[in-house]
């Protein structure tokens, strides 16, 4: 070896270089796993409206039907009454179902246990009476005969008949209601003088006006009565004029109420018994 080869740098030997993998291609995305993903959203989202409208049914559910807009309509027949609410008592005065008051006294203000009037009907201002006490002579006319009127009449002063309050309306279908309110001395006055000698369950003894034959209403159902209200509830039955007539005698404690409505055709029920129920709360 020359010496120019010797002195010549050495040049180290380098490995081959190491072949550097290929990225494997990503296969094409398929049609169907395309049509996957869109299921899926599509079913998230069926989901998410599925639980707000449960919500929704669920909110709906707990309305009243008056509640809701397209569904106001009251298809049982019943009237819109305002909120009721019982009239204070007098301070240390007990209800008149209390065991300490056995005479029954009601010592709120008659009138202010009378029904008020259901929405859009039109009062009869005859029936306010001077300061709202109606005098005798205008309660007794809802009777037909005149000798059954003399007759009541003295049986009212008897019985120590204290004051009547009354309010009557007439709706849009043109269905007249009038409530009257006897108050008299005590329970056993109402009760054993008046209730069940003459408007118990039997034919009422003194005819309202207009009517012709009446029966004693038993299709009024039994789960629809208040504690320490008695009631009669009679009906007009065929034929009848022009008007069918419905009425009921509630005995409450000192009071004695009457409650009528009449129609031409046909007296409805459901009014009628919804009118009698919420005045016989308001008394009991």
């Amino acid at each position: 070896m020359s010496e120019q080869q010797a002195l010549a740098p050495t040049v180290p030997q380098q490995d081959p270089p190491t072949a550097v993998p290929e990225e494997p291609q990503q296969p094409p995305v398929r049609k169907d796993r395309q049509s996957l993903r869109a299921a899926l959203r599509w079913t998230a989202a069926v989901v998410v409206f599925a639980v707000a409208g449960a919500g929704t049914a669920y909110g709906i559910s707990r309305m009243e039907r008056t509640d809701l807009p397209g569904l106001a309509t009251k298809s049982d027949g019943r009237w819109d009454y305002p909120p009721l609410t019982k009239p204070p008592l007098p301070s240390g005065s007990p209800g008149p179902q209390v065991e300490s008051n056995p005479a029954g006294t009601h010592h709120a203000d008659l009138r202010a246990l009378l029904l008020p009037a259901p929405e859009g009907a039109e009062e009869n201002k005859a029936l306010r009476g001077t300061d709202g006490w109606l005098e005798t002579e205008k309660f007794l006319k809802e009777y037909a005969d005149k000798e059954d009127r003399e007759s009541l009449r003295q049986q009212l002063v008897d019985g120590g008949l204290r004051h009547i309050a009354a309010r009557g309306w007439t709706t849009e279908d043109g269905t007249r209601t009038r409530i009257y309110l006897l108050r008299f001395d005590t329970a056993a006055m109402v009760e054993g003088r008046f209730f069940a000698p003459y408007f118990s369950y039997v034919d009422p003894v003194y005819a309202v006006r207009g009517t012709e034959t009446m029966a004693f209403d038993e299709s009024i159902p039994d789960k629809t009565a208040v504690p320490g209200v008695e009631r009669t509830v009679y009906v007009e039955s065929k034929p009848y004029g022009k008007e069918q007539e419905r009425y009921a005698y509630l005995a409450a404690g000192d009071v004695l109420a009457l409650v009528l409505q009449s129609r031409k055709g046909t007296a409805h029920a459901v009014p009628f018994r919804q009118t009698v129920v919420l005045q016989s709360q308001l008394l009991g």
